[in-house]
Protein backbone atom coordinates (compact mmCIF):
# COMPACT_ATOMS: atom_id res chain seq x y z
CA UNK A 1 0.00 0.00 0.00
CA UNK A 2 1.49 3.44 -1.07
CA UNK A 3 2.18 5.83 1.92
CA UNK A 4 -0.52 8.48 2.50
CA UNK A 5 -0.14 9.95 5.62
CA UNK A 6 2.53 13.10 6.49
CA UNK A 7 4.33 14.48 9.55
CA UNK A 8 3.80 18.19 10.11
CA UNK A 9 5.50 20.04 12.97
CA UNK A 10 5.44 23.32 14.56
CA UNK A 11 8.41 24.75 15.83
CA UNK A 12 8.07 27.51 18.54
CA UNK A 13 10.55 29.05 21.49
CA UNK A 14 7.54 27.16 24.13
CA UNK A 15 6.06 24.31 22.92
CA UNK A 16 6.23 22.18 19.90
CA UNK A 17 3.11 20.94 18.38
CA UNK A 18 3.06 17.76 15.93
CA UNK A 19 0.29 15.69 14.00
CA UNK A 20 0.29 13.22 11.51
CA UNK A 21 -1.89 13.84 8.96
CA UNK A 22 -3.59 12.88 6.02
CA UNK A 23 -2.97 14.28 2.40
CA UNK A 24 -6.25 15.67 2.28
CA UNK A 25 -5.61 17.74 5.45
CA UNK A 26 -7.18 15.23 8.35
CA UNK A 27 -5.46 15.49 11.46
CA UNK A 28 -5.23 11.76 12.90
CA UNK A 29 -3.17 12.77 15.64
CA UNK A 30 -2.15 15.75 17.31
CA UNK A 31 0.22 16.55 20.13
CA UNK A 32 2.62 18.55 21.64
CA UNK A 33 6.15 19.08 23.92
CA UNK A 34 7.70 21.29 25.68
CA UNK A 35 10.24 22.75 23.53
CA UNK A 36 13.56 22.48 25.92
CA UNK A 37 16.36 25.77 24.71
CA UNK A 38 18.77 24.82 27.58
CA UNK A 39 22.08 23.81 26.50
CA UNK A 40 22.17 25.88 23.00
CA UNK A 41 19.05 24.11 21.97
CA UNK A 42 20.81 20.90 22.02
CA UNK A 43 17.75 18.60 23.09
CA UNK A 44 15.13 20.25 20.55
CA UNK A 45 15.93 17.84 17.96
CA UNK A 46 15.95 14.92 19.81
CA UNK A 47 13.31 15.27 21.64
CA UNK A 48 11.09 15.65 18.35
CA UNK A 49 12.31 12.70 17.32
CA UNK A 50 11.38 10.90 20.09
CA UNK A 51 8.33 11.92 20.73
CA UNK A 52 7.44 11.30 16.78
CA UNK A 53 8.73 7.89 16.88
CA UNK A 54 6.69 7.08 20.58
CA UNK A 55 3.55 8.13 19.04
CA UNK A 56 4.19 6.29 15.98
CA UNK A 57 4.63 3.59 17.43
CA UNK A 58 1.66 3.97 20.44
CA UNK A 59 -0.84 4.69 17.33
CA UNK A 60 0.18 2.01 15.60
CA UNK A 61 1.24 3.53 12.57
CA UNK A 62 4.69 2.41 10.25
CA UNK A 63 7.20 3.99 8.47
CA UNK A 64 5.60 3.30 5.36
CA UNK A 65 2.49 4.65 6.04
CA UNK A 66 4.35 8.76 5.70
CA UNK A 67 5.59 10.67 2.75
CA UNK A 68 7.51 12.60 4.86
CA UNK A 69 8.07 15.18 7.34
CA UNK A 70 7.77 19.18 7.29
CA UNK A 71 8.43 21.74 10.27
CA UNK A 72 8.47 25.02 10.17
CA UNK A 73 10.71 26.54 12.30
CA UNK A 74 11.91 30.20 13.45
CA UNK A 75 15.16 31.56 12.18
CA UNK A 76 16.09 31.64 8.53
CA UNK A 77 16.00 28.32 6.78
CA UNK A 78 18.56 26.92 4.32
CA UNK A 79 15.93 24.78 2.32
CA UNK A 80 18.19 22.75 0.11
CA UNK A 81 20.80 21.91 3.03
CA UNK A 82 18.23 21.48 5.56
CA UNK A 83 19.75 23.92 8.34
CA UNK A 84 18.70 26.76 10.61
CA UNK A 85 20.31 29.91 11.30
CA UNK A 86 19.29 33.00 13.48
CA UNK A 87 16.89 31.21 15.69
CA UNK A 88 17.92 33.25 18.94
CA UNK A 89 14.30 32.17 20.97
CA UNK A 90 15.21 28.33 20.47
CA UNK A 91 19.18 29.37 21.97
CA UNK A 92 20.20 28.26 18.30
CA UNK A 93 23.28 30.67 17.54
CA UNK A 94 24.97 28.27 15.18
CA UNK A 95 23.57 26.38 11.78
CA UNK A 96 21.56 23.42 12.97
CA UNK A 97 21.38 20.89 10.91
CA UNK A 98 17.82 19.07 11.05
CA UNK A 99 17.14 17.70 8.04
CA UNK A 100 20.52 15.30 8.89
CA UNK A 101 19.13 14.53 12.21
CA UNK A 102 15.77 14.17 11.67
CA UNK A 103 15.85 11.96 8.48
CA UNK A 104 18.71 9.85 10.07
CA UNK A 105 16.58 9.71 13.32
CA UNK A 106 13.03 8.86 12.38
CA UNK A 107 14.17 7.42 9.24
CA UNK A 108 11.76 9.92 6.61
CA UNK A 109 12.64 12.45 4.15
CA UNK A 110 12.13 15.53 5.35
CA UNK A 111 11.44 19.75 4.77
CA UNK A 112 11.68 22.71 6.65
CA UNK A 113 10.51 26.18 5.75
CA UNK A 114 10.23 29.24 7.75
CA UNK A 115 7.74 29.22 10.82
CA UNK A 116 5.12 32.14 8.94
CA UNK A 117 5.40 30.36 5.42
CA UNK A 118 4.60 27.18 6.91
CA UNK A 119 1.03 28.88 8.94
CA UNK A 120 0.53 31.07 5.20
CA UNK A 121 0.71 27.14 3.14
CA UNK A 122 -1.77 25.88 6.05
CA UNK A 123 -4.43 28.43 5.82
CA UNK A 124 -4.00 28.60 2.14
CA UNK A 125 -4.06 24.54 1.57
CA UNK A 126 -7.06 23.81 4.01
CA UNK A 127 -8.12 27.40 5.80
CA UNK A 128 -9.23 31.02 4.98
CA UNK A 129 -7.44 30.72 1.41
CA UNK A 130 -8.45 27.52 0.67
CA UNK A 131 -10.49 28.46 -2.65
CA UNK A 132 -7.19 30.38 -4.11
CA UNK A 133 -4.45 29.71 -5.78
CA UNK A 134 -2.68 33.72 -4.83
CA UNK A 135 -2.96 34.10 -1.01
CA UNK A 136 -1.34 36.49 1.11
CA UNK A 137 -0.91 35.79 5.11
CA UNK A 138 -0.37 38.45 7.75
CA UNK A 139 -0.08 36.62 11.31
CA UNK A 140 -0.07 39.13 14.36
CA UNK A 141 1.48 38.09 17.13
CA UNK A 142 4.36 38.86 19.53
CA UNK A 143 5.84 40.19 15.88
CA UNK A 144 4.34 40.52 12.61
CA UNK A 145 5.10 37.75 10.33
CA UNK A 146 3.61 36.52 6.82
CA UNK A 147 3.70 34.00 3.86
CA UNK A 148 3.25 34.59 0.05
CA UNK A 149 2.19 32.31 -2.22
CA UNK A 150 1.45 32.64 -6.15
CA UNK A 151 -0.16 30.22 -8.14
CA UNK A 152 -0.10 28.21 -5.06
CA UNK A 153 3.53 28.66 -4.47
CA UNK A 154 5.34 29.99 -2.23
CA UNK A 155 7.53 32.77 -2.65
CA UNK A 156 10.80 33.20 -0.78
CA UNK A 157 13.23 35.30 -2.68
CA UNK A 158 16.40 35.78 -3.63
CA UNK A 159 17.80 35.50 0.00
CA UNK A 160 14.85 33.43 1.51
CA UNK A 161 13.00 36.79 3.14
CA UNK A 162 10.48 37.48 0.92
CA UNK A 163 6.94 37.59 2.89
CA UNK A 164 8.76 40.07 5.92
CA UNK A 165 5.35 42.01 6.03
CA UNK A 166 6.16 42.88 9.34
CA UNK A 167 9.22 45.45 8.20
CA UNK A 168 6.78 47.48 5.73
CA UNK A 169 7.62 50.73 6.72
CA UNK A 170 4.12 52.26 7.68
CA UNK A 171 5.60 55.66 9.58
CA UNK A 172 8.07 57.74 8.01
CA UNK A 173 10.98 58.04 10.58
CA UNK A 174 8.69 56.36 13.14
CA UNK A 175 9.24 53.89 16.29
CA UNK A 176 12.58 51.80 16.44
CA UNK A 177 11.82 48.69 15.67
CA UNK A 178 14.69 45.76 16.58
CA UNK A 179 15.65 45.25 13.05
CA UNK A 180 17.20 49.04 12.78
CA UNK A 181 14.60 50.17 10.91
CA UNK A 182 12.25 52.94 11.87
CA UNK A 183 8.44 52.92 11.72
CA UNK A 184 7.74 49.41 10.55
CA UNK A 185 4.27 47.71 10.73
CA UNK A 186 5.17 45.25 13.66
CA UNK A 187 5.99 48.27 15.48
CA UNK A 188 2.41 49.31 15.15
CA UNK A 189 0.36 46.46 14.65
CA UNK A 190 1.32 43.22 16.83
CA UNK A 191 0.69 42.87 20.32
CA UNK A 192 3.31 44.78 21.91
CA UNK A 193 3.19 47.74 19.25
CA UNK A 194 -0.51 48.19 19.58
CA UNK A 195 0.22 48.41 23.67
CA UNK A 196 3.28 51.59 22.35
CA UNK A 197 0.46 52.91 20.27
CA UNK A 198 -2.05 53.10 22.93
CA UNK A 199 0.50 54.63 25.70
CA UNK A 200 1.20 57.56 23.15
CA UNK A 201 -2.22 58.30 22.40
CA UNK A 202 -2.77 58.02 26.23
CA UNK A 203 -0.29 60.79 26.78
CA UNK A 204 -2.30 63.53 25.37
CA UNK A 205 -5.85 62.48 25.80
CA UNK A 206 -7.80 64.68 28.07
CA UNK A 207 -11.16 63.24 27.82
CA UNK A 208 -13.51 60.24 29.99
CA UNK A 209 -11.71 56.63 29.36
CA UNK A 210 -10.77 53.46 31.31
CA UNK A 211 -7.71 52.74 28.81
CA UNK A 212 -6.30 56.36 29.98
CA UNK A 213 -6.45 55.45 33.78
CA UNK A 214 -5.45 52.16 33.34
CA UNK A 215 -2.32 53.95 31.82
CA UNK A 216 -2.17 56.72 34.73
CA UNK A 217 -2.36 53.80 37.02
CA UNK A 218 0.64 52.34 35.23
CA UNK A 219 -1.47 48.67 35.19
CA UNK A 220 -0.45 46.19 32.98
CA UNK A 221 -2.03 46.79 29.39
CA UNK A 222 -2.47 44.37 26.64
CA UNK A 223 -4.07 44.56 23.61
CA UNK A 224 -6.60 42.45 24.53
CA UNK A 225 -7.69 44.48 27.14
CA UNK A 226 -7.30 47.47 24.82
CA UNK A 227 -9.99 45.50 21.54
CA UNK A 228 -12.19 44.77 24.87
CA UNK A 229 -12.18 48.34 25.86
CA UNK A 230 -13.08 49.33 22.32
CA UNK A 231 -15.85 46.95 22.01
CA UNK A 232 -17.67 48.55 24.94
CA UNK A 233 -17.24 51.93 23.60
CA UNK A 234 -14.20 53.23 25.40
CA UNK A 235 -13.15 56.40 22.98
CA UNK A 236 -9.30 56.47 24.10
CA UNK A 237 -9.24 52.79 23.15
CA UNK A 238 -11.48 53.12 19.78
CA UNK A 239 -8.83 55.73 19.05
CA UNK A 240 -6.04 52.99 19.24
CA UNK A 241 -7.63 50.56 17.68
CA UNK A 242 -8.34 53.29 14.83
CA UNK A 243 -4.85 54.00 14.30
CA UNK A 244 -3.17 50.29 14.62
CA UNK A 245 -5.56 49.23 11.55
CA UNK A 246 -5.21 52.72 9.45
CA UNK A 247 -1.49 51.48 9.15
CA UNK A 248 -2.52 47.81 8.59
CA UNK A 249 -4.76 49.08 5.81
CA UNK A 250 -1.71 50.59 4.53
CA UNK A 251 0.12 47.51 4.61
CA UNK A 252 -2.21 45.77 3.16
CA UNK A 253 -3.08 48.02 0.27
CA UNK A 254 0.45 47.95 -0.66
CA UNK A 255 0.39 44.11 -0.47
CA UNK A 256 -2.42 44.23 -2.43
CA UNK A 257 -1.34 46.41 -5.42
CA UNK A 258 1.53 44.22 -5.81
CA UNK A 259 0.42 40.85 -5.55
CA UNK A 260 -3.42 41.21 -6.05
CA UNK A 261 -4.25 37.87 -4.37
CA UNK A 262 -7.35 35.71 -4.17
CA UNK A 263 -7.89 36.48 -0.16
CA UNK A 264 -5.43 38.39 2.45
CA UNK A 265 -5.57 35.97 5.64
CA UNK A 266 -5.13 37.68 9.04
CA UNK A 267 -4.15 35.28 11.70
CA UNK A 268 -2.09 35.19 15.18
CA UNK A 269 -3.21 36.00 18.59
CA UNK A 270 -4.64 39.58 17.89
CA UNK A 271 -6.86 38.62 15.24
CA UNK A 272 -8.94 37.11 18.02
CA UNK A 273 -10.14 40.63 18.10
CA UNK A 274 -12.35 39.65 14.75
CA UNK A 275 -14.44 42.16 13.43
CA UNK A 276 -13.27 44.90 15.98
CA UNK A 277 -9.83 44.26 13.92
CA UNK A 278 -11.09 43.05 10.66
CA UNK A 279 -13.45 45.85 9.80
CA UNK A 280 -11.73 49.10 10.06
CA UNK A 281 -8.93 47.61 8.25
CA UNK A 282 -10.76 46.61 5.63
CA UNK A 283 -12.38 50.12 4.92
CA UNK A 284 -8.39 51.25 5.47
CA UNK A 285 -7.55 48.71 2.61
CA UNK A 286 -10.02 49.82 0.32
CA UNK A 287 -8.73 53.31 0.18
CA UNK A 288 -5.26 52.34 -0.17
CA UNK A 289 -5.84 49.92 -2.58
CA UNK A 290 -5.86 50.25 -6.59
CA UNK A 291 -9.77 50.02 -7.71
CA UNK A 292 -8.68 46.79 -9.39
CA UNK A 293 -7.39 45.19 -6.27
CA UNK A 294 -10.16 46.76 -4.03
CA UNK A 295 -13.17 44.91 -6.01
CA UNK A 296 -11.17 41.25 -6.16
CA UNK A 297 -8.78 41.09 -3.47
CA UNK A 298 -10.82 40.00 0.37
CA UNK A 299 -9.07 40.51 3.84
CA UNK A 300 -10.40 37.58 5.63
CA UNK A 301 -9.86 35.70 9.23
CA UNK A 302 -7.50 32.77 9.74
CA UNK A 303 -9.49 30.05 10.37
CA UNK A 304 -7.03 27.32 11.30
CA UNK A 305 -6.03 28.80 14.51
CA UNK A 306 -3.26 26.78 16.44
CA UNK A 307 -3.42 24.10 13.73
CA UNK A 308 -1.96 26.22 10.66
CA UNK A 309 2.09 25.59 11.41
CA UNK A 310 1.74 21.59 11.31
CA UNK A 311 -0.94 21.69 8.29
CA UNK A 312 1.20 23.78 6.37
CA UNK A 313 4.32 21.76 7.84
CA UNK A 314 2.29 18.59 6.41
CA UNK A 315 1.93 20.56 3.50
CA UNK A 316 5.46 21.30 2.77
CA UNK A 317 6.16 17.36 2.74
CA UNK A 318 3.65 16.53 0.70
CA UNK A 319 4.76 19.43 -1.99
CA UNK A 320 8.18 17.70 -1.94
CA UNK A 321 7.85 14.24 -2.01
CA UNK A 322 4.40 13.56 -2.39
CA UNK A 323 3.15 11.71 -5.39
CA UNK A 324 2.62 14.97 -7.95
CA UNK A 325 6.73 15.39 -7.28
Amino acid sequence: MAANKLIGIDLGGTTTKMAFLTTDGQILEKWQITTDISENGSHIVPNIIKSINETMDNANHVKSDFIGIGMGTPGTVNREKGTVTGAYNLNWTTPQPIKQQIEEGVGLPFVADNDANSASLGEAWRGAGSKEKDVVFVTLGTGVGGGIIVDGELVHGINGAAGEIGHITVVQGGYLCTCGKRGCLEQYASATGIVHVAKDLAATFTGTSRLKELEDAREEITSKIIFYLADNGDILANQVVDRVCSYLGLALGNIGNIFNPGSIVIGGGVSNAGNTLLQPTTRYFQENAFKPVRDSTRIRLAQLGNDAGVMGAAELADKAFGASK
